[in-house]
């Protein structure tokens, strides 16, 4: 998979139950801002925070709604409990995903790496026609495992495989990866401020919160970095950079939430442990954003 694939949001009702109907209008947000597939019920669709039952419903109206439209749909299936996951795993496949990946347990962790690949495989094979990644990100998983092992000894032992969705800083470990593994596997990039060095090392896909709403820097950031235009591409990267910490300031989740609002795509408030923002708070970001030229 390569270009853009934009991390969605679940959105819900003001009283924070599941809001299916503005799925549609997501997806078509999604193919107007050219972006290639959705990554659904991920960090930032607050998997964690969403019952088993809500993730197949959003599964379920991804599918519906991306059919014909050249928008590929990624389920991720990754739950603290893997039978749960399999159950997961299972339906996206039923329902023609594109693929389906998962992050690591994150209450009791798999202490080595022999241990991620079990836990990886056992997913996996409720899918057995459906491409898997695992999704790295030790800032929110806090496992942190050598992903160059992990391929090494999961190339064989899970015939799906497809890659890994790499949310992770660490960009030597990302050009190791690709350097052994990158005519066989995609290595998707997942960290959204760092999207130009991690071209420069060799990415070709990633997967990120930000594509939701400002696909267009980067696209012009990866036009400017094909095209040699170096400078061009820096000051896109800045721009992202300044829009994320103009998120995080107040609460990344629902300020991003409020930013698609403001975009035509209303996704509701994020649900708790994720606060919501208060209207001075909101009033607040959309003035600094305005002021910020987003």
């Amino acid at each position: 998979m390569t270009g853009l694939i934009a991390a969605t949001h679940s959105p819900f009702h003001d009283d924070t139950s599941i809001n299916l109907d503005v799925v549609e209008t997501q997806a078509s947000h999604l193919v107007t801002n050219k972006v290639q597939a959705a990554f659904i019920c991920g960090t930032t669709g607050e998997s964690h925070s969403l019952t088993t039952e809500e993730r197949l419903q959003f599964a379920v109206r991804w599918a519906e709604v991306t059919h014909n439209s050249g928008l590929d749909v990624i389920v991720h299936v990754g739950e603290n409990c893997l039978e749960n996951s399999r159950t997961l795993a299972a339906h996206a496949e039923q329902h023609g995903a594109k693929a389906i990946a998962m992050l690591a347990p994150s209450y009791f962790k798999p202490g080595n790496v022999s241990t991620l690949v079990d836990c990886c495989k056992l997913v996996a094979s409720a899918a057995p026609n459906t491409p898997f990644y695992f999704y790295d990100i030790p800032s929110m998983t806090n496992v942190s495992l050598s992903m160059v092992e992990f391929l090494r000894q999961a190339a064989d032992a899970i015939p799906t495989l497809a890659g890994l969705k790499f949310t992770n800083p660490d960009l030597i470990v990302f050009q190791k990866c690709l350097s052994e593994f990158g005519d066989r596997f995609d290595i998707l990039w997942g960290v959204d401020e760092m999207l130009l060095p991690a071209l420069a090392c060799g990415a070709t896909g990633a997967v990120g919160s930000t594509y939701n709403f400002a696909a267009s820097i980067y696209l012009k950031l990866m036009e400017a970095y094909a095209q040699g235009d170096f400078e061009t591409a820096r000051k896109y990267q800045i721009q992202s950079i300044r829009l994320v910490d103009i998120l995080v300031k107040r609460g990344y989740m629902a300020s991003a939430k409020a930013l698609m609002k403001r975009q035509g795509v209303n996704v509701g408030p994020p649900r708790l442990p994720n606060a919501r923002l208060s209207a001075t708070s909101q009033n607040e970001l959309l003035e600094e954003l305005q002021t910020a030229g987003f």
